[in-house]
């Protein structure tokens, strides 16, 4: 099956491996201790008045929307390395870029999923307003996304290499 890379998440083998560990947890264990909480919250009686019994039910809608998230990532996840492509913005890629064009004014991120964030470097997602922005553009080429507030900003694609994690 052939997807776009606007659907495809590169995972290393770390990320894929404890994701899926969480993923196993979320859909057995975890789900067990949450129909026991809510089970011995509904003994309790009245359930219009059983703050466990409300709290306890949030979190099994909370924990069901993480299966469902987990469960969509890995099934477009591809796990290695992101293709090597140079000078071009695309997941997997960490981006060097200048704000309104002022090479004074830089950051530098990887674009990916929040799944493959890591403390060594900031990642933003290609859905994110910057990186919807800069997604596909060349070095030296100019990004334009929309702020919260609604205005929009300019960036300049300064460099683009693939992340090497």
């Amino acid at each position: 099956m052939t997807q776009t890379s606007e659907n495809v998440t590169w995972l290393t083998q770390e990320a894929y491996s404890q994701l899926k560990a969480e993923l196993e947890y979320l859909s057995g264990p975890a789900r067990t201790e949450i129909a026991t909480k809510i089970a011995a919250a509904r003994e309790e009686g009245d359930l219009r008045e059983n703050g466990g019994y409300h709290a306890a039910k949030e979190e099994q809608g909370k924990q069901e929307l993480r299966v469902r998230q987990l469960t969509q990532l890995l099934e477009n996840a591809k796990v290695g390395e992101a293709p090597a492509v140079t000078g071009v913005v695309a997941p997997g890629t960490v981006v060097t870029i200048a704000f309104d064009g002022d090479e004074d004014d830089t950051t530098t991120f990887l674009l990916a999923s929040r799944e493959y964030a890591s403390n060594d470097i900031e990642t933003y997602s290609p859905q994110s307003p910057l990186g919807s922005g800069v997604n596909g553009k060349k070095v030296g080429e100019n990004a334009e996304y929309e702020l919260p507030n609604g205005k929009k900003a300019s960036v300049r694609i300064l460099e683009a290499k693939p992340y090497n994690g």
